[in-house]
């Protein structure tokens, strides 16, 4: 296989969580040597459902239940929806490599990148998550982050709007409280894992703030309000703060942006 969006194609629709990962590493590490061309043969397929496993079982997050993190129960439950957070990150990359056609090349070396960190984010906390008895797939999950990919398949600007910079943005203001929850516990495995796993995302957010801003300025908008409009229309009541502001402002964040998110958060 020559064609990228082939390649990517084919990481988007693998199913289980290993498979996804070695396939992952092959890919990109063919994409850095030469041997995948971006060149369309035909559309990229209407956004349906990606390649997932049988398990877990995807419900509305209102049917999740509360848990504890100080019993084992709410422990591993924890590190199981981390975990479906970055599994469902590896499909949301390589969706942007495969939907988004007539990029520039570096776009396609950031988000093949940012899918190859997202399967060793993933590979990191199913090691920890098992190290409790569980395994990925034990515990219910929702699927907010990939029903915002399909809002946003339209349109690369509004994807690099919505997903890095709202949603993955997210993590970054939570990571903090999470791993001082798991040091407190002892967790060493998981608090080393979420270092890593806030240092990248740093880089992926900033990765979409840079797209973000490129298609705006490719298109003549400006750029902070246009994402201002951009939370008002789909993010209406979903932002809740504290904001991580160091993290944001590294991950391309504007002082305004911040200042606007705290506004409505």
């Amino acid at each position: 296989m020559s064609n990228l969006f082939e390649a990517a194609r084919a990481c988007l629709y693998s199913t289980e969580p290993d498979e996804k990962a070695a396939l992952t590493r092959t890919t990109a590490n063919a994409w850095r040597e030469g041997w995948l061309r971006p060149e369309p043969a035909a559309p990229p397929e209407p956004i349906g459902e990606p390649g997932r496993p049988r398990r877990p079982r995807l419900v509305a997050p209102r049917e999740l239940p509360r848990r504890s993190m100080n019993t084992p129960q709410g422990h591993a439950a924890l590190l199981h929806a981390i975990c479906h957070i970055e599994f469902n990150a590896i499909n949301l990359a390589w969706d942007a490599v495969y939907r988004f056609r007539e990029m520039p090349r570096e776009f396609y070396d950031d988000w093949i990148r940012v899918a190859e960190e997202e399967a060793v984010h993933f590979g990191l906390l199913h090691r920890c998550l098992e190290t409790k008895g569980h395994r990925y797939g034990d515990f219910d999950a929702h699927d907010g982050l990939w029903e915002m990919a399909q809002k946003t398949a339209f349109d690369p600007l509004v994807r690099m709007a919505l997903v890095p910079r709202v949603l993955e943005a997210r993590g970054l203001d939570v990571t903090p409280g999470i791993m001082e929850k798991l040091s407190a516990r002892g967790d060493r495995c998981a608090v080393a894992a979420l270092e890593i796993i806030l240092h990248d995302e740093i880089g992926h957010v900033a990765i979409g703030s840079r797209w973000f801003n490129h298609l705006c300025r490719e298109r003549g908008m400006e750029p902070e309000s246009t994402f201002r409009d951009l939370v008002s229309r789909y993010m209406t009541g979903r932002l809740k703060g504290p904001f991580y502001r160091e993290a944001r402002l590294k991950g391309g964040f504007s002082e305004a942006e911040l200042a606007y998110l705290e506004s409505v958060g």
